[in-house]
């Protein structure tokens, strides 16, 4: 009953073609190590170990500042730009105000010295209304002289000197 040869054969070719495949992918498997030895790619494998933050960061107050964590020396410029903090690795915190610089040409600055002097003036004139002339109690000096023509005595008072006595407050 086992004996039949049609299938005996059958089982032949179908072992045969098992075994053929297999040994056609070992071949394959075996080209594929020797094309991976002479071929040694390149490894471009980049790691981020920290994040990077391209220089600015902007925040609303100190207290920002403290809660962010940094891996080097970071500037942080509040909103309005007026303010600069610098944090280090240590967390020291440097803060620093930022005032804009605007650059004036002749005419500007012309025309700030002219309004300086301007106020210097005001204030000048502010000071002069508070001095006063104080003729009160002053020294006085009398001479007396004959008048030749009709034989009397003529008494002349001159004040000795005029001073001017400043009201103001120096500060």
């Amino acid at each position: 009953m086992y004996n039949n040869s049609y299938g005996n054969g059958y089982y032949n070719t179908y072992s045969q073609n098992i075994n053929d495949r297999i040994d056609n992918q070992i071949a394959q498997l075996q080209q594929m190590k020797e094309q991976m030895k002479n071929q040694q790619p390149a490894i471009n494998q980049t790691f981020q170990l920290a994040p990077q933050h391209s220089g600015i960061r902007y925040v609303n107050t100190i207290d920002d500042v403290k809660k962010e964590i940094i891996y080097g020396d970071t500037p942080f410029f509040s909103k309005d730009l007026t303010v600069l903090w610098i944090k280090n690795i240590k967390g020291e915190i440097k803060a620093y105000e930022l005032n804009e610089i605007v650059e004036k040409d002749a005419k500007d600055m012309q025309i700030d010295y002219l309004q300086a002097q301007i106020e210097e003036l005001k204030g000048m004139i502010k000071n002069d209304a508070n001095v006063t002339n104080a003729t009160s109690k002053q020294d006085t000096t009398s001479s007396t002289t004959d008048d030749d023509t009709n034989g009397t005595t003529i008494e002349k008072v001159e004040p000795s000197s005029i001073s001017k006595v400043s009201t103001s407050k120096k500060k």
